[in-house]
Formats: structure tokens, C-alpha cells, sequence
């Protein structure tokens, strides 16, 4: 009598796994479309916020127009110095104006006045009105 249950249980645990089986089957295309789905989410951040993605891209665009825009200007400078140096191993006149401005160098003959500093901007506003006229 044993083997009979034993039989009964083995045909039940086999119909568990045909059921299974055939439910999985059935549910397949379900499930294939959950996991592209959930694939392509998980594909979509990545590209988005990863490592390289579309936040980081936009970040350094604007870090190479910034440091762009910082290239030209001392460029500009640079050129404006260039030219300066030019005069000055040139043009006696840019000398002397150089000397005359930076150490206070005179000709024969010539007083140079230099005036104080201003004094510092005072806060005239010291009173503040009551709130209880």
C-alpha cells in the first residue's frame, strides 16, 4: 500500500511541473516584453546619467566654452603686450613715457607734484531713524 501513495505523490509533483511548465509557456511573451522593457529603462539612465552620459556631455560643452572664451582673451592680452614690447624696443618716445610713468622719472628742469590719497568714502547714513516719531 505504500507504493500506491508513493505513485500518487510522483504524479501529482510531475503535474506541478507540467502546469508550471505550461504556464510559463503561455506567459513567455510577457515576460520577455517586461524584461526588454526594464532593459531598455535601465539602458535609457545610463545614458542619460552615467559615467558619460548626456548630463556629463552637456557639462564639459560648457567647461570648453568657458575655458574657449578664457583662450581668446588672453590671447587678446597676450597680442596687446606683444605690441607693447614692440614699442618699447622701438620707439624712444614709448620709453620715456614707460620711465616717466612707472619711476616717476623727469627731465631737467620739471617738478612732479603727487597729491595724497583721497581719503576713504565715509558712511554718512551713522543715524538711523526712530520708529518712534
Amino acid at each position: 500500500m505504500a507504493r500506491p501513495d508513493n505513485a500518487r505523490t510522483a504524479v501529482k509533483q510531475t503535474n506541478a511541473v507540467v502546469r508550471g511548465y505550461e504556464r510559463l509557456r503561455r506567459n513567455w511573451r510577457k515576460l520577455a516584453t517586461g524584461a526588454a522593457a526594464t532593459l531598455a529603462v535601465a539602458m535609457g539612465y545610463h545614458v542619460i546619467f552615467g559615467q558619460n552620459g548626456l548630463t556629463a556631455y552637456e557639462q564639459k560643452r560648457q567647461d570648453t566654452y568657458s575655458l574657449d572664451q578664457q583662450l581668446h582673451s588672453l590671447q587678446r592680452e597676450n597680442d596687446l603686450l606683444k605690441g607693447h614690447v614692440d614699442r618699447l624696443q622701438s620707439d624712444p618716445n614709448a620709453i620715456e613715457h614707460q620711465a616717466r610713468e612707472e619711476l616717476h622719472y623727469t627731465r631737467p628742469g620739471e617738478v612732479i607734484y603727487t597729491l595724497p590719497a583721497p581719503p576713504a568714502a565715509q558712511n554718512t547714513d551713522n543715524h538711523t531713524p526712530s520708529s518712534n516719531q
